[in-house]
C-alpha cells in the first residue's frame, strides 16, 4: 500500500494478514490521543482510503491500570471530550469507552477485531502499554500495526542506547536532519473522504456502550463508583488538545524569551508547562517545534554543519528556543531512546555500572535521617523546602523541573538504601504527577541516581561518586522563600 507515514515508524505486532473482506479499519487509540499531528491516526487514514472502507477510532479508558486515580483520569477524559467534539464532523466514528468496572472492557477488542480489516495503534515504550498490546496482538486474529509518533527521531533510528545526553545530541545532530520533514499531517482526518459509518452494531454498542457526554463533561468530578483511588484529586490544569495549544501560545507568546533565565527559577512560571500533553498525547512534539520554527521564522539552511554535541549553536535559532529544543528533543527523547531498548528501564540494574558500584559501596552508610514513605508522600521531613516542592507534587500534579531534581536527591540520602529510595521515587511520581509514568519522567528519577551523568568527587558519604545536592546550596542559587511559604504542608487533595 501507499503510506504516508514513514517505514520506520511502521511496525507488525503479529504476523496476522489483513481482512479485507472486514467491515471498517480500526485505530485504538491508546497513548496518541489527539487528532491532529498523529501518525498513528494517518496510518490509520491510509489502510481506510486504500481498503475503502471506514474508519472506527476506539479510546478506551481502563480503570485498572496502576495508579488509577480522578487526577489521572479526569485528564484523559478532557481530551476524550475534545476528540469527540474534533471528529465530530469529519469522516470517521469516534468511540469513547470508558471502563467502569474491573474488566468491564475484556473483550471490547476481540469484538472490534472480528469485524476489523486491520487494527492500527501506538508504540508508546513505557509503562503497561508494550504489554497490553503485545498481549492483545497475540489473541487477535487480525493484523495489528504499532505507529511510532513519540518525538521527531523515529525510535529505532537509533539502535543503540547512548549513554549520555552529549553522546545522544551528537548522534541526533548527524542523524535528524534525515527526519525533520517526515512530519504528520496537522489535520489528517481533514478532508479525508472515506466511506461513513454512523455506529457499531447493536451486540457490541449495547454490551460496551459508549461514555455519555455528560460524564465526560463534568469538570471536576470522576464518578465515585469507579473503583479507582479518589484519594489523588483532580487539579485545576484540564487535560485536552485545545487546552494544550492554549499553554503552547502562552509560552510561545510570554515565556520563551527568557526561558534560558527563568526556567530554572521555582518562583517564576518560565516552563513551558507541556509535560502533560505531551505525556498523554494530546499534543505532539511535531506540532511544537512547527510553532517554534514559525517564530523563529527559521529554516533548514540555518543548521550547523558542526555536529559536535553542544547544546546552542547547532539550530541557528535564538538562546531561548534553542535551550528550550535540547529539552524538548534531546531530553525527553533520550529516555525513548533506552525504554524501547530495554525492558528493565525502570529497575534499579538498568543503572550504569560506575553508579552501581558507588552506590553498592555506600549502602550501609549512616543516614542523619531516616524517613518512611509515608512521611515523604505527606512532607513530614525536616527540610521545608524539601517540603514544599512534595506537597505542590500533590497539589499540582508537577514539581518545578529544577527542585525535582533536589527532591530525588534528598530521598536517597533519607532512606535505608538506594534500592528502596528509587521505589519511593516512582511510587510519589507516578502516583501523582501528570507526566508521570513516561520515559522522561523516568529519566528524570535515575538521573538521581547516575543515569546520563558521570562520577563525581569528591566521594561522599551515603552518595559516593553520584553527584550531591543539598537544599542549602539550591537556596544560594535561586529564589525559594515564597516556594516554600506557598507550599507549605497543611490541607492536600
Amino acid at each position: 500500500m501507499l503510506s504516508t507515514v514513514p517505514q520506520i515508524r511502521i511496525r507488525k505486532a503479529n504476523d496476522n494478514a489483513v481482512n479485507s473482506k472486514g467491515d471498517f479499519v480500526l485505530y485504538w487509540m491508546i497513548a496518541f490521543r489527539r487528532t491532529q499531528w498523529n501518525h498513528s491516526l494517518q496510518r490509520a487514514i491510509d489502510w481506510a482510503k486504500e481498503l475503502g472502507k471506514p474508519l472506527v477510532i476506539l479510546e478506551a479508558l481502563r480503570c485498572g491500570y496502576p495508579w488509577a486515580s480522578d487526577r489521572l483520569h479526569r485528564f484523559v477524559m478532557d481530551g476524550m471530550v475534545e476528540n469527540a467534539r474534533q471528529t465530530k464532523r469529519q469522516s470517521a466514528l469516534y468511540y469513547p469507552y470508558l471502563e467502569l468496572k474491573p474488566d468491564g472492557g475484556k473483550g471490547l477488542l476481540s469484538a472490534l477485531a472480528e469485524r476489523a480489516c486491520v487494527i492500527v495503534t501506538d508504540d508508546f515504550p513505557a509503562f503497561f502499554i508494550p504489554r497490553m498490546v503485545a498481549s492483545a496482538a497475540r489473541n487477535l486474529n487480525v493484523l495489528v500495526e504499532q505507529v511510532d509518533s513519540n518525538g521527531l527521531l523515529p525510535m529505532r533510528a537509533a539502535d543503540r542506547v547512548f549513554p549520555t545526553a552529549y553522546a545522544f545530541r551528537r548522534f541526533l545532530q548527524k542523524t535528524l536532519p534525515g527526519h525533520l520533514f517526515e512530519h504528520p499531517e496537522a489535520e489528517p482526518l481533514k478532508g479525508a473522504k472515506l466511506p461513513r459509518i454512523d455506529a457499531l452494531p447493536k451486540k457490541i454498542s449495547k454490551r460496551w456502550p459508549p461514555v455519555s457526554p455528560r460524564l465526560l463533561q463534568g469538570r471536576s468530578k470522576v464518578p465515585l463508583s469507579l473503583p479507582i483511588d479518589h484519594d489523588v484529586g483532580v487539579v485545576d490544569q484540564r487535560g485536552g488538545s485545545t487546552e494544550a495549544q492554549k499553554v503552547l501560545k502562552l509560552f510561545l507568546e510570554e515565556r520563551l524569551s527568557a526561558y534560558a533565565e527563568k526556567r530554572n527559577q521555582p518562583e517564576e512560571e518560565g516552563t513551558s508547562g507541556l509535560s502533560p500533553y505531551l505525556h498523554f498525547g494530546h499534543i505532539s512534539a511535531h506540532q511544537v517545534f512547527r510553532a517554534i520554527m514559525e517564530k523563529e521564522k527559521w529554516f533548514f539552511d540555518r543548521l550547523s554543519e558542526r555536529t559536535n554535541g553542544h547544546r546552542s549553536g547547532w539550530w541557528g535559532m535564538s538562546e531561548p528556543s534553542e535551550a528550550f529544543l535540547d529539552q524538548l528533543i534531546t531530553w525527553r527523547e533520550l529516555g525513548f531512546n533506552l525504554c524501547w531498548q530495554r525492558d528493565d528501564y525502570d529497575g534499579y540494574d538498568s543503572l550504569p555500572d560506575w553508579a552501581l558500584a558507588t552506590l553498592k559501596a555506600h549502602e550501609m552508610d549512616e543516614r542523619g535521617h531516616i524517613y518512611s514513605r509515608e512521611d515523604f508522600e505527606l512532607g513530614r521531613t525536616h527540610d521545608p523546602l524539601w517540603n514544599a516542592a512534595q506537597m505542590q507534587l500533590r497539589r499540582e500534579g508537577r514539581i518545578h523541573n529544577y527542585l525535582r531534581m533536589l527532591w530525588g536527591k534528598k530521598i536517597l540520602e533519607w532512606t535505608a538504601g538506594p534500592r528502596k529510595a528509587l521505589s519511593v521515587m516512582i511510587e510519589l511520581n507516578d502516583k501523582y504527577a501528570l507526566d508521570g509514568r513516561d520515559p522522561n519522567s523516568y529519566s528524570g528519577i535515575f538521573w538521581v541516581l547516575g543515569r546520563y551523568d558521570r562520577a563525581w568527587g569528591p566521594e561522599r558519604p551515603i552518595f559516593g561518586k553520584i553527584r550531591y545536592m543539598s537544599s542549602k546550596n539550591t537556596a544560594r542559587k535561586v529564589r525559594v522563600q515564597s516556594y516554600i511559604k506557598k507550599y507549605a504542608p497543611g490541607d492536600t487533595q
